[in-house]
């Protein structure tokens, strides 16, 4: 990861103290930087990497540390960077599949202010927000969100009503959403194209909101996952291509993989019902029981539609566990 004094966001768009009814520089500094390592035999290794790097934000004074998830997703190593110079090690405590957080224990003292939570369901269209990321106002870009909408994630990823913001942040990974009560609204995810007013399109940040959280931390905290059974999972990624569902790669010895699908293969309908959109194929799948029931899609290929039946599995089985230090 980059050291802190290796890059600043443009001065134009970085916050400043006066604009905001709280101690700026006192939210940003709960937030740090994350390197991770993964092993190169890892199941997420060969599409997210085996170096990844990225911001997390203390949410604890006893050194609880959120991030987005697929930083730390099968981690060997971790470590935490602070605004000082300090870096300290750090432990995966859990990710939630369903949200894509991700939680950290610091294994070292951090001596830093834990970020309260906020209320993202109150956040609104045109809100001015930070986006902060490690190393204080120069890293951080003061934002807007600019809209409130569902997000479908290609790995078989729903949000709801995920926040988007602009201008976006150049290092968006376990960025802090901060809004205008100083306390944290959501943490950042990816960076996307989005449209504005006008017809002009530019880089917005999806941000994951922090009301997502509440409901699941204790159960992160205590048993790496939340409680209850896990959603079904077929090892696809997808896209939507002039109103089709098409199938643009599979994980390896995934559900799917096993079932025959294949890169390029559309799907035309799941369990018997028509689906045109990820966020209707994902929740059709979802809603046909726990990890481990059959999943019947309807696939079209070179000119001919067909089923395919899918013994779905639970994803998490196929990650390796965290590590300690």
């Amino acid at each position: 990861m980059p050291s802190l004094t290796d890059w600043k966001v443009p001065p134009s768009v970085q916050p400043k103290p006066a604009d905001y009814g709280y101690d700026l520089d006192r939210a940003l500094s709960a937030v740090v930087g994350l390197r991770a390592t993964i092993p190169a035999d890892a199941f997420t290794a060969e599409t997210l990497g085996t170096e990844r790097a990225g911001n997390g934000v203390l949410i604890r004074k006893d050194g609880v540390v959120l991030t987005i998830g697929y930083l730390i997703t099968e981690a060997e190593t971790v470590w935490l960077h602070l605004g000082d110079g300090r870096v300290v090690p750090g432990h995966g405590l859990g990710y939630d599949q369903e949200t894509g957080f991700g939680l950290v224990q610091a294994l070292a003292k951090l001596d830093l202010p834990a970020l309260a939570f906020d209320q993202s369901g109150s956040a609104r269209v045109g809100e001015p927000v930070v986006v902060g990321g490690a190393g204080g106002r120069s890293r951080s870009v003061a934002a807007k969100i600019v809209a409130r909408q569902e997000f479908a994630g290609y790995w078989e990823y729903v949000l709801d009503q995920a926040i988007f913001t602009a201008p976006a942040h150049p290092n968006w990974g376990g960025t802090a959403l901060i809004g205008a009560g100083g306390d944290l609204l959501g943490i950042g995810s990816l960076q996307l194209e989005g449209a504005r007013e006008g017809g002009r399109r530019e880089p917005v940040n999806m941000i994951v909101p922090i009301d997502l959280l509440k409901p699941i931390l204790d159960d992160m905290l205590t048993l790496g996952r939340r409680s209850g059974p896990p959603r079904p999972w077929l090892g696809i990624y997808a896209t939507e291509i002039e109103d089709k569902i098409v199938i643009m790669g599979l994980a390896k010895r995934g559900p799917a993989e096993r079932a025959g699908l294949q890169t390029g293969d559309v799907v035309l309908a799941a369990a018997g019902a028509e689906v045109d959109d990820l966020a209707g194929l994902f929740r059709k799948i979802w809603s046909l029981g726990d990890a481990g029931v059959e999943v019947s899609l309807k696939i079209w290929r070179e000119g001919d539609s067909f089923e395919v039946r899918v013994n779905s599995g639970d994803r998490n089985k196929f990650l390796k566990g965290p590590r300690v230090h």
